[in-house]
């Protein structure tokens, strides 16, 4: 009988490319978004003056600014673990090493379990849509016409917006999840080899033990004098 995880097994993602490939290019991805939104806030502590005047309450019609110094450095260490994680994933589906992939793995996760709780409070909660609009500036696009949109059709459009996302986020998640299968499938593969005899039959050790275990030397011979 197949398992479930058997059954949605695949060497392939995105119809053509590899699990491997397609987790190396993946790994990559989030390592440039991450290296983007770094070198923004290593700008905003370089210059803390200009970057509030872009973010003051000028623009987004709040009279709180919106990161302070020490939420800046929280988001740069966040930054710096999440480009950290990206590479140990890109480096081990390129190495082949399944360990590697497990901290990314854990983090798609951790991802897809938060927009997920997301949706399911918008569904308990369906007026946050309308005080969410209302917290947008007043230099937002079309903000008028979106508020003056029925509140069941906003809650469906952001419904549906989520569902494609979080589909898509489930897919990546099998891509990798198949990605670490095939890694560790490889490493631990074991052939056997089975020797019969008359009396019983007796497993041969894995490939890698055995061309580990050094030839026992043949027992000296002595000649007859």
């Amino acid at each position: 009988m197949i398992s479930p995880w058997d059954r949605w097994y695949s060497t392939s993602c995105c119809l053509c490319c590899h699990v491997r490939t397609g987790t190396i290019i993946l790994g990559i991805w989030y390592m440039l978004i991450n290296a983007v939104v770094l070198l923004i806030l290593l700008s905003a502590l370089n210059d803390p003056i200009q970057y509030r005047y872009h973010l003051t309450s000028s623009e987004l019609g709040t009279d709180i600014d919106v990161m302070d110094d020490a939420n800046i450095c929280i988001a740069t260490a966040i930054s710096l673990l999440m480009i950290l994680i990206c590479g140990m994933a890109t480096y081990g589906a390129y190495k082949q090493h399944a360990a590697w992939i497990i901290p990314f793995f854990c983090y798609q996760i951790f991802d897809f379990a938060l927009n997920t709780l997301v949706a399911i409070s918008v569904v308990v909660y369906p007026n946050t849509v309308q005080d969410y609009l209302q917290q947008l500036p007043g230099t937002f696009p079309y903000k008028e016409d979106i508020m003056s949109t029925n509140n069941m059709c906003l809650v469906f459009a952001v419904l549906l917006f989520i569902g494609c996302i979080l589909s898509f986020k489930a897919y990546l998640i099998g891509c990798v999840w198949n990605c670490y299968r095939y890694v560790s499938g490889r490493g631990t593969t074991e052939v056997l080899v089975y020797v019969t005899t008359n009396d019983t039959t007796v497993p041969l050790p894995p490939y890698e033990e055995a061309i580990a275990i050094p030839p026992k030397e043949p027992p000296p011979q002595y000649m007859e004098a």
